[in-house]
């Protein structure tokens, strides 16, 4: 992207791009999007584009970490309920199915086995941390923490873009919406919540 602060103009075609970008990458992955699509929709020019992200790659990796970081602000963790945390997800992907499409496309062209993204881009230092202390502190169920953040996220994900049995829309009734949100709550529940026997002994219980 280029050094210089962008004037409001230049703001506004770096938004087109990465409005138009993001559906184009959605729907047809790395391979298959096409820059001239992309900046005939968005009303710019190849030179822009470059000037902005470098090549095309550049671009996919602009708009696949910026998905990453809004998820984290968007759904923060609260380890102490899980099961509300995977039910916000759930709405997200509601919200932004686009989102969930470019991390498959990741996964299908990129990173086909181990982590999505190289450890400095991963984003899940604070969530591995919360799912920790709430584990310490008998909350939530024992484990290694990426393994229990791995296990709500995948149940969060049962109705996505990514299921291979049924993926919701925002269009449908909202009382089916009700229904799952209820069923994967209380999944995740009783799935997550810890084991009193697995709880270690705080220092009081062994004084």
């Amino acid at each position: 992207m280029a050094d210089q602060p962008l004037t409001s103009r230049g703001a506004a075609t770096y938004q087109r791009i990465i409005d138009v970008a993001t559906q184009e990458f959605a729907e047809h992955g790395i391979a298959g999007a096409r820059v001239e699509r992309i900046v005939s929709s968005a009303r710019t020019n190849k030179a822009q584009l470059y000037a902005y992200f470098g090549s095309k790659d550049g671009l996919f990796d602009a708009i696949f970490f910026g998905s990453l970081e809004r998820i984290v602000n968007v759904v923060p963790i609260d380890a102490t309920d899980l099961a509300d945390w995977a039910v916000r997800l759930y709405d997200e992907y509601l919200r932004r199915p686009d989102l969930i499409r470019l991390a498959t496309w990741a996964r299908l062209e990129r990173r086909p086995a181990g982590h999505l993204v190289d450890d400095p881009d991963r984003l899940d230092d604070s969530k591995l941390r919360a799912i920790a202390e709430a584990q310490a502190a008998g909350r939530v169920r024992q484990g290694d923490p990426f393994d229990i953040m791995a296990m709500v996220i995948a149940m969060s994900m049962a109705w996505s873009p990514v299921s291979n049995v049924y993926a919701a829309t925002a269009q449908e009734p909202p009382e089916l919406h009700e229904q799952r949100r209820a069923l994967l709550r209380e999944s995740v529940r009783r799935a997550m919540t810890a084991d009193r026997a697995q709880v270690p002994p705080s220092a009081s219980d062994r004084a």
